[in-house]
């Protein structure tokens, strides 16, 4: 059973949860396609086969690029070698691979692309407001959509898009388990992820001055050269559970990895939401702080709130996360995966 995975670069929740639904698929030849793959080659494992991806934005070379606002598609720029060379790296490996399923995660351009192909697609779901024409075409034209998250946390949706999607259940690499937490020692974990982010030193300097009862374990790919007394950095962890296990409150982006990692540890969770196409973290946070999950405040607001009263009315909530995670939630995208395949494909 031939299953490949588009794999986007920005951050790294595209690439986790892949990853998550790889090693669920059993007896299938994997192959991933992506720009800056190499880079976290150390988590994949050796057999997915991995294909690089050129870049699709303008280089030194390109001299005549026409940057058009396309009708039906995000971005299509015109005289770009990297992007007729990426086209051209995808089509012929759909070409020599005419028995594949492929799943999209995420890019209207490579769903339509292999759709043009003749290639089955299941285009992966974020959140956001994704109500603009290329979505709806692409959504439209996929033979299946893959939402890696419960149905509870998807939104406003107009209900053929409701009914077209297998909810996996909250996707998350950690297992479920019980926030055990001494919250008479006020740590609180802050989260800072890859896809860029408003929590910076700076910000972490002002959290710290205003609220000084309070000891901040932070992790991530961030140091400070300053010594004060309540930030505590680790750098970035492949596993953050024992730094995670301490705090009773965790303060993060609204991306994908973070937002199930604290639901899978049911973590008090601020959620600080970032400018992100189609307003991705922003809906996200507003559905869980609207499902009493979370503080949602907006990457804008930082530096205008009070982080100490925030901190403790925080603390003095008890949010339950039971049943938005779901521990077979990998398992049960690559059985949707493959039954899909398997009917599609019924004579191979």
């Amino acid at each position: 059973m031939e299953i490949a995975f588009y794999v986007h670069h920005h951050g790294s929740g595209h690439l986790m949860r892949c990853l998550a639904i790889a090693s669920a698929l059993k007896n299938c030849h994997i192959t991933f396609l992506g720009s800056r793959l190499e880079q976290y080659r150390s988590l994949i494992p050796n057999n997915i086969k991995l294909i690089s991806l050129p870049m699709d934005t303008p280089g030194d070379q390109d001299l005549d690029v026409v940057d058009q606002s396309p009708v039906g598609l995000h971005y299509a720029p015109l005289n770009v070698n990297g992007q007729l060379q990426r086209v051209n790296t995808i089509t012929s490996f759909l070409a020599s691979n005419p028995n594949l399923l492929f799943i999209v995660d995420v890019s209207v351009e490579v769903a339509m692309l292999s759709k043009l192909c003749g290639i089955p697609t299941i285009v992966v779901r974020q959140h956001g407001l994704r109500d603009d024409l290329p979505h709806q075409i692409c959504y439209r034209n996929a033979i299946g959509l893959l939402a890696p998250f419960d149905e509870r946390m998807s939104g406003q949706v107009p209900e053929w898009i409701s009914n077209k999607t297998f909810y996996t259940g909250g996707l998350s690499r950690f297992a479920p388990s019980a926030d055990l937490s001494d919250a008479s020692k006020r740590n609180v974990a802050v989260l800072i992820g890859s896809g860029g982010t408003s929590i910076n030193n700076h910000f972490l300097e002002h959290l710290s001055v205003q609220c000084p009862q309070w000891i901040f374990h932070i992790v991530g790919n961030i140091h400070s050269s300053k010594n004060i007394d309540n930030l505590h950095f680790y750098g970035k962890l492949e596993d953050p559970r024992t730094v995670l296990a301490n705090c009773c409150l965790v303060i993060g982006n609204a991306g994908h990895n973070t937002v199930m990692e604290c639901a899978s540890l049911n973590k008090r969770f601020i959620a600080i939401s970032e400018e992100r196409p189609f307003k991705e973290q922003e809906e996200k946070a507003r559905i869980i702080e609207g499902l009493a999950l979370a503080v949602h405040i907006p990457a804008s607001e930082i530096f205008q709130v009070d982080w100490e009263e925030i901190l403790e009315n925080s603390l003095a909530s008890c949010p339950n996360w039971n049943g938005l995670i779901s521990s077979d939630a990998a398992e049960r995208a690559a059985a949707y995966l493959m039954h899909t395949h398997r009917a599609v494909f019924q004579h191979n």
